[in-house]
């Protein structure tokens, strides 16, 4: 028993010793840490979630825009101008006696852009500029004028 722990010893130091320098000398991973990737992760997301939030803002500008200034695209600038010569027709076609076929006789014909101009002041909010702008347009007293935009 002692010739086997005689020849045993040295082998478990040879192979320990061998161990060790393998471990020394083996590369180092140079990689980033933990705390490093996870930054790094934080960093892509809060990106990916500015510009998410970048493009909705611009859609939403965009609506706005829309609804705000006339269209560009001519196609649908003549669809907004028919649409605009029908509601004229139709309020002119009113009785006589109705507040409506008023309001249209002290103002008279008006221009398509015009219409939609004041159509879109009074649906935001700004019928007071729309009156002030259907006066200026058609010289118009101050009541036919109201009359008119809050019926827009």
């Amino acid at each position: 028993m002692g010739d086997v722990l005689l020849v045993m010893l040295p082998a478990l130091i040879l192979t320990a010793v061998l161990w060790a320098l393998t471990t020394a000398l083996k590369p180092r991973n140079f990689g980033i840490s933990e705390a490093e990737r996870y930054q790094r992760e934080l960093a892509v997301k809060s990106q990916a979630h500015y510009a998410a939030q970048v493009q909705a803002a611009v859609a939403a500008r965009a609506r706005v825009e829309a609804a705000t200034r006339p269209s560009q695209n001519s196609q649908q600038q003549s669809q907004q101008e028919d649409h605009a010569r029908s509601a004229l027709a139709r309020s002119a076609s009113t009785p006589a006696g109705s507040h409506r076929g008023d309001a249209l006789s002290g103002v008279g014909h008006l221009s398509p852009q015009l219409f939609l101009e004041l159509q879109s002041l009074a649906r935001s909010g700004h019928k007071l500029k729309a009156t002030r702008l259907l006066r200026q347009s058609t010289h118009a007293d101050l009541r036919t004028a109201k009359n008119y935009v809050d019926r827009l």
